[in-house]
């Protein structure tokens, strides 16, 4: 199924197989053909990955119908696939049962994936921790990982697998040898994380922030508060909430549940707090305070946000009991993911910050506050592509967006995407020179700046996802690799 590439969750240990039977039980489907007592070794639903062992989910996704590739997958030797009801009547089912092939009839594709992974949940015996937020959410994720494999056998989401086709297919990844999970949950309508708070039934709940991020979808900051805490309504009866302590809204909602809360941030409220914080270029420092006891961390990542990120992984650690030894060997142990936040110094001299994964605006203001207080003495570049997902607040706050950037000291601005003037502008409002802005395309901006930049100047780039900032990167590394090639040359 091309329009999907799905990685493999789970390498080192094998997942728990399937029967029939157990498949019919978990979607509620219909047999078409087939035996009840074939087995199967995993589920997928990427016709490029799907091995003859496996059973063949046929999801329909924004591009691409995986019935369309059903036909092919029984041709490389898959003997079960499950379909919706709707298309049985365009499929060869009649040539599938002469081939002894197993097919189930489902009313929607996608949900019955979740059914499956729920269920499979619940065999599994598996406890689950399950991170939300509007920031930090893949950051404090994996940070959480870290913690719980210096005790656990600790199942992950990988990459962004964080809606009702991506957490599947990681709860399909569990085995018998796994004793925790940790999940993400993201969203960017109404409904969307409860469903998926119920199919993986967390333990534990951790809610890193409330922000103005998929406004469209979730209409204004109390609409994503409401979405975000479906994930701590949704937690089982003695399931705890880790909530920050700094946001007011994720206190709200601290005050509002009757679960067992934990709460982690700079607050003297919190539990699990940052004391003697500093920073430099490449890392921030903190005296992490772990109930009783008070030790150094160090993150190889800059930025105050990462901060918070990292003392709700180590809440986490806190109520499984993890020592704080183990709980900081976990934290110092964190890589950055590409393109959040990745400072790559390159080869003329310049200084590139890579943090193009996705935005939103309070993402954007904490980038821009990495940037201010980096200590970085040559000239500040910002390049801004849109946020996405804003609806009708998206000029305004694309307009704060520019303020802000003129207001901690960038030099100069780049801005591409729809709401680019509306950056430019806020950025003049506040004193920039218009010459200091520019607005267009990822290619006019690459080469804008390849007439300007010289060495020991920063560069910031940053868009939501859709904008593939990632090619303004990649254009201005090119670059450098040009420029040390002609100095070898000449």
């Amino acid at each position: 199924m091309p329009q999907c590439k799905v990685e493999n969750v789970l390498k080192e240990q094998q997942p728990i197989p399937w029967t029939t039977q157990e498949i019919l039980e978990a979607t509620g489907g219909a047999l078409l053909c087939g035996d009840l007592h074939r087995r199967f070794s995993r589920v997928g639903i990427d016709s490029r990955e799907i091995s003859p062992e496996d059973f063949f989910f046929a999801i329909v996704g924004e591009s691409h119908d995986g019935h369309g590739f059903a036909s092919a997958v029984v041709d490389q030797g898959v003997r079960g696939l499950l379909i919706g009801r709707q298309k049985a009547g365009q499929l060869p089912v009649a040539a599938w049962e002469t081939k002894n092939v197993t097919c189930i009839a489902v009313a929607d594709t996608t949900r019955a994936l979740g059914d499956l992974a729920a269920f499979n949940r619940r065999r599994a015996k598996v406890s689950v921790v399950a991170v939300t937020g509007s920031n930090g959410k893949t950051t404090t994720r994996k940070l959480t990982v870290g913690v719980l494999r210096r005790q656990y056998n600790t199942l992950a989401t990988t990459g962004n697998f964080n809606n009702e086709i991506g957490l599947p297919l990681t709860l399909l990844g569990l085995s018998p040898d796994h004793q925790w999970a940790v999940v993400e949950l993201g969203t960017n309508s109404p409904g969307e994380i409860a469903r998926l708070a119920k199919i993986c039934s967390a333990d534990i709940g951790v809610l890193t922030n409330i922000g103005p991020a998929h406004l469209e979808g979730l209409g204004s900051l109390d609409g994503v508060m409401r979405e975000k805490g479906d994930l701590i309504k949704g937690l089982g009866r003695e399931g705890k909430a880790v909530l920050n302590a700094d946001d007011p809204r994720v206190l709200q909602l601290a005050r509002e549940t009757q679960h067992g809360v934990l709460l982690y941030g700079r607050s003297p409220d919190a539990t699990i707090r940052a004391e003697e914080i500093s920073e430099d270029k490449q890392a921030i420092s903190f005296l992490l305070r772990f109930g009783r006891e008070r030790l150094p961390i160090q993150l190889k990542s800059p930025g105050h946000f990462m901060i918070s990120n990292a003392l709700a992984a180590a809440a986490v650690g806190y109520l499984l009991g993890i020592s704080a030894a183990k709980v900081k060997a976990g934290l110092e142990s964190f890589k950055p993911a590409m393109g959040r936040m990745n400072i790559c110094h390159m080869s003329n001299g310049v200084h590139l910050i890579d943090d193009t994964y996705n935005a939103n605006p309070d993402s954007m203001k904490a980038a821009l506050a990495t940037l201010e207080r980096s200590g970085a003495k040559g000239r500040r570049i910002f390049v801004a592509g849109d946020m996405l997902e804003l609806g009708t607040q998206a000029p305004e706050l694309h307009s704060q967006v520019g303020a802000l950037a003129a207001r901690t000291g960038v030099d100069r601005l780049y801005a591409s995407g729809e709401h680019a003037a509306a950056v430019a502008a806020g950025a003049q409002k506040e004193a920039m020179p218009a010459a200091n802005t520019m607005t267009g395309s990822r290619e006019e901006i690459i080469e804008g700046l390849r007439g300007w930049l010289q060495p020991g100047d920063w560069v910031l780039v940053k868009g939501s996802r859709g904008m593939a900032m990632e090619k303004v990167v990649a254009g201005l590394k090119a670059w450098a690799r040009e420029s040390q090639n002609l100095t070898k040359s000449g």
